[in-house]
């Protein structure tokens, strides 16, 4: 199992990119970057709870933040400004990992592959579609929530063996606890922009191999 975001292609750089460009809307007069930052995750811990993660989702979260934070009388194109991020975030280009596309077709040949990723359905399955690695698995799998309970239900239904299931990911708190947790193996890709909700400190496992880029899974699983 191979996750998505920030695994096979960029994604948070651009929300970065967004969040930067709010920040200079806000321009806020005593408050940091990293602690409007933090105001914004308060905001999306609690929101992406009920409304999950995407684009729209972001800017629902920015437009909250700015109307919490905001040291002016709020105008519409202030709103429809922010409103324009998700739209740009979702008209950019898939720009895969470095060893992405030469890794995933060898990985094909040998093992199952099955995307896992969580988000918001139609973002993520037109990224998938969009990425040209679509012919290389045999299932993507997109979920509200990439916890514990959710990679037991992956393995269960599609009667994976979890002493020979791996799950690859640079996300700590999605991708490498949650199926450690769930008794499987997994290949940690640090990316240097991980999302910062999605950090955490991992578990020590002798079932964990953490890699310096994704082209070191022929490594772990062999040419073909």
């Amino acid at each position: 199992m191979i996750d998505a975001d920030d695994t096979l292609w960029e994604n948070n750089i651009y929300f970065e990119h967004a969040f930067d460009r709010f920040c200079a809307l806000l321009n806020h007069s005593t408050l940091s970057p990293d602690e409007v930052r933090a105001a914004l995750d308060n905001i999306e811990i609690a929101n992406n709870k009920v409304h999950g993660y995407g684009a729209h989702n972001f800017v629902r979260n920015l437009r909250q933040c700015f109307e919490k934070l905001v040291e002016r009388e709020p105008e519409n194109e202030h709103f429809e400004e922010i409103a324009s991020y998700a739209l740009h975030i979702k008209s950019m280009p898939i720009e895969l990992m470095p060893g992405v596309e030469a890794t995933v077709p060898v990985l094909a040949a040998k093992h199952e592959l099955t995307l896992f990723t969580k988000g918001d359905h139609a973002e993520q399955l037109s990224k998938f579609e969009r990425s040209g690695l679509g012919s290389c698995f045999t299932h993507c799998e997109i979920v509200k929530e990439k916890n514990r309970e959710a990679y037991l239900e992956l393995v269960h239904r599609r009667g994976f063996d979890p002493q020979k299931t791996w799950m690859v990911g640079n996300s700590p708190k999605s991708d490498i606890n949650p199926a450690l947790a769930a008794g499987l193996r997994a290949v940690y890709v640090p990316h240097n922009r991980t999302w910062t909700l999605e950090r955490e400190e991992i578990a020590p496992s002798d079932r964990l191999f953490v890699a310096e880029g994704f082209a070191d899974l022929i490594q772990v699983f062999g040419a073909a």
